[in-house]
Formats: structure tokens, C-alpha cells, sequence
């Protein structure tokens, strides 16, 4: 199966990226499926096109992240989306048979202009990236897009591209599905939706000391105000976490005994996460060491992999000129 997907470059990944995205992206990879991940830089400048002073630095981040989570440029195409100009032309196309009304049914359109309601969205560019979103998939003829649960809708609005397109001049594109990870979506440390604006965001790169005192900060259920009173682990973060961080049916057993009973306290069941936390973040700090060993390297691997992109969105991109008559 060929498989896309992006991530727009914001700022520095957290837990939240790791465990709703990265892990499946490798799972993917190492499935054996052929694989295309990328920096989508365009997307970002959506909403963040008043500020762009650190988008390189991100977008090498951004990279640098996804091989220290285990992507392998040797296995999977990894690239950054300005580098393949033939997005915005298959996007442009795209936009021809879309209709506005259509993009502002939307149900994100609604949602992102409401919590940023102190930037100036009404752009054209922001009311047309679903459809940018729909060319970066297609253009690879992509089959299975690996998604957070927000973004289910895009890929049906890609789906309906995609037939529409097909339709009307030839039958070039496949509908892709949705593919959703096993932890689609991590609350905040504090239990809200995680989100910088509210501080509730564990940064990949944390510490091992800041990562403890995060930790054992983290809000619990709200009902265990006392260590003797018992608790309910489907109403605590906590719980979530050690979900996504592979406790053991042992573990799990111990927790929800302990919290239900108050044989155990907050504590002693935010120790236990640390240490499958840790399991799991080690390996990928030492990744970044020695990622950062050589200088070249995260370069390099943009370089090769969106030259690599490239070839195959013009093959498809000839395809596309020819169904709609298009001479050059």
C-alpha cells in the first residue's frame, strides 16, 4: 500500500505527536508499505503566514524528529512540500471543481477560526487547504493517509476530489482511507485538549528531570482529593497516558485495582508511568544525539527524499495535464 502523510512545522514535537502520529508512520514503514511523510510548510503559513522568521528551523526539526522517532529515509520518502511545486499546481486545478460552499461546511474551518480568533483568517489560502491537503495525497496516488480523528472529514472531501476529478476527464486517482492510530488522540497534562496556548504539552525533547517533575505535577481524578479516597481511572489523564505508553496487563491491572480501591496513590501510579515513559523516550533522545553527531545529515535527507517525491508527482502530474487537455 502507498501511504502519505505531513505534519505542518509550528514548533517543537511533543508526547502528543509521537504517540497519535510518529508510531504509526514507523509501524507503516516497517509493515513493509511504501511509505511518503512530510514537512508540509505551505500548511503552516495557512495560519501562521504573519510570522514565518523560524519556519526553516522548524521544518529541519520537524525532520530531524521524524528520523529520531524512527522514520527511515532508507525505507520511507521523506520530504518537505515546498521543495515539490507541483502541489500547488495540482491544487490549483483541484480548486476549479470544488465549490466554496463546499470548503466552508468544512466542520475545521469553523473549529480553527474560533480557537484562533485573534488572527485574521479570512484568506483565501486558508479557506482552500483542504484542497492543497487533497493534492498532496493524490498527487502520489496515495492509498491509505494516517490521520488524527480531526481530520477524518479532509480525507473525504479528498475522496469526493478524487471521484469528481476521475469523472469529469479520466480515471487517475484512487480514494484514499483514513487510517487512525491507536491512541488517535492524548489529552493535555492538565486533562484539556493538549495545546501550547495552555501549556499542557510535554516537548519530545524534554528532559529526564523536567519530564519527572511534569509528571508527578500532572492533574489525576478529581474526586481522589485524599490518598484514602478511591478514584476512577476512566476520569484521570493518567490513565490516557499509560495507554499510550504500553503498560502491561499486569500494570494495568495493579492500577485500576489500586486506584478503585485507594490501595494506591497518585503517586505511586504516575512512578509507574515514568518508568514506561522512559522506556520509550530513551532510545529516541539518543536518536537526536546522534543525529546531531553530523551536521549534513538532516539536509541530506530532505535533499534526496523531495527528490525523490518530485519524480513521482511529475509522473503523476503528466496524467493529470493529459486527462484535462492541457498542452504544457
Amino acid at each position: 500500500m502507498r501511504i502519505l502523510s505531513g505534519m505542518r512545522p509550528t514548533g517543537k514535537l511533543h508526547i502528543g505527536h509521537l504517540v497519535g502520529a510518529l508510531e504509526n508512520w514507523v509501524r507503516l514503514q516497517e509493515e513493509g508499505n511504501e511509505c511518503f511523510y512530510f514537512v508540509a510548510d505551505w500548511h503552516a503559513l495557512t495560519t501562521h503566514y504573519d510570522d514565518v522568521s523560524r519556519l526553516k528551523e522548524y521544518t529541519r526539526d520537524l525532520v530531524r524528529g521524524f528520523l529520531a522517532c524512527g522514520i527511515d529515509p532508507e525505507k520511507s520518502v521523506v520530504f518537505v512540500q515546498s521543495g515539490v511545486k507541483e502541489h500547488a499546481e495540482l491544487a490549483l486545478l483541484f480548486s476549479m471543481i470544488v465549490s466554496v460552499s463546499r470548503l466552508e461546511r468544512i466542520p475545521t474551518y469553523k473549529e480553527i477560526k474560533k480557537e484562533l480568533n485573534y488572527k485574521d483568517l479570512s484568506t483565501a489560502g486558508f479557506l482552500i487547504y483542504p484542497v492543497l491537503q487533497a493534492a498532496d495525497i493524490l498527487i502520489y496516488k496515495a492509498e491509505g493517509v494516517p490521520v488524527g480523528e480531526d481530520q477524518v472529514y479532509h480525507i473525504e472531501l479528498t475522496r469526493e476530489i478524487a471521484r469528481r476529478f476521475n469523472h469529469l476527464y479520466a480515471e487517475v486517482f484512487p480514494e484514499p482511507d483514513a487510517i487512525l492510530s491507536r491512541v488517535p488522540k492524548l489529552p493535555g497534562t492538565d486533562g484539556r485538549k493538549m495545546s501550547k496556548s495552555y501549556g499542557n504539552i510535554i516537548n519530545l525533547e524534554i528532559s529526564e528531570i523536567e519530564l519527572e517533575r511534569t509528571i508527578l505535577r500532572m492533574m489525576t481524578d478529581p474526586a481522589r482529593v485524599r490518598r484514602t479516597d478511591p478514584g476512577n481511572p476512566e476520569n484521570c489523564p493518567v490513565w490516557r497516558y499509560h495507554q499510550a505508553f504500553d503498560i502491561s496487563e499486569e500494570e494495568s491491572k495493579w492500577v485500576w485495582e489500586g486506584c478503585t480501591t485507594a490501595k494506591i496513590g497518585c503517586v505511586d501510579c504516575k512512578r509507574l508511568l515514568l518508568k514506561n515513559m522512559k522506556k520509550k523516550l530513551i532510545p529516541i533522545w539518543e536518536n537526536f544525539s546522534r543525529i546531531d553527531e553530523d551536521p549534513r545529515y538532516v539536509d541530506d535527507v530532505i535533499l534526496e527524499g523531495t527528490k525523490r517525491a518530485r519524480e513521482v508527482a511529475r509522473q503523476t502530474m503528466e496524467e493529470v495535464r493529459k486527462a484535462m487537455n492541457l498542452m504544457f
